[in-house]
């Protein structure tokens, strides 16, 4: 009995175990004209703005409760998100037109209600394992952990002996130079890091600052991944 009841807690505390901040307050500037009219969040991939795809994706991993960070035309992504028929619990709080994402995170803090939560951007796709991700975080003991992905291949590669092509690789992927994926478990603490005067980019002047105090841990992830950036993102998702 003792061993079911830790059973059925571990499945409880999967399903519901932490809110998810999504940062969806940005321009998205080299959409050009498509994000004129409305916020990079609500392009459309298939027949549902990615910001759909990110909560289901969130949600299928046992997250249910969502606060997203908005700013150019939040009215939109507003509206959309307030006529969503799902059993989500989402926050719309209005961050600032020209806040930069270091800056958005911080003035959310009082929304938070425990010790940890996932951030993660409104333009990016992923299948990454949540539960994998909040366990190599707990191990670490860090305030932060990022999801690290191979970089989107772009072009061939060639090797090169005696000005010869000795072997050519269409798209290959780098798995030595991680980047940035986009999927953080951030501690609350993490606010103590982010100076509310400053306008400045989280992935700037915070992640330098966490890495050099040996405070980010890693997560890396080999499956899908995919940032929407420009249209031709978009068409590939």
């Amino acid at each position: 009995l003792i061993t079911f009841f830790i059973y059925i807690c571990s499945l409880l505390e999967y399903k519901y175990f932490m809110q998810a901040v999504i940062l969806a307050g940005g321009k998205g500037t080299r959409f050009g004209n498509v994000t004129k009219s409305i916020p990079k969040p609500m392009v459309k991939v298939g027949n549902k703005p990615i910001i759909w795809h990110i909560l289901k994706l969130l949600s299928n991993r046992g997250i249910r409760e969502f606060i997203i960070c908005t700013g150019y035309k939040e009215s939109i992504i507003r509206k959309y998100l307030s006529n969503i028929k799902e059993n989500w619990n989402i926050k719309c709080i209005y961050t600032g037109l020209n806040t930069k994402t270091a800056k958005r995170i911080g003035l959310i803090s009082k929304y938070i209600k425990d010790d940890i939560f996932l951030m993660t951007y409104g333009d990016g796709l992923s299948n990454v394992n949540i539960k994998k991700l909040k366990i190599t975080h707990k191990k670490n003991k860090k305030l932060a952990t990022v999801t690290a992905v191979s970089p989107i291949p772009r072009w061939g590669a060639l090797n090169i002996k005696n000005n010869l092509v000795t072997k050519f690789h269409e798209k290959p992927k780098d798995n030595k130079n991680l980047i940035n994926g986009g999927f953080f478990i951030l501690e609350k603490k993490i606010f103590n890091y982010l100076d509310l005067k400053k306008n400045v980019m989280w992935e700037q002047e915070p992640m330098i600052k966490l890495a050099k105090n040996k405070m980010l841990a890693a997560y890396i992830h080999n499956g899908f991944w995919y940032a929407m950036d420009t249209e031709r993102d978009q068409k590939y998702l």
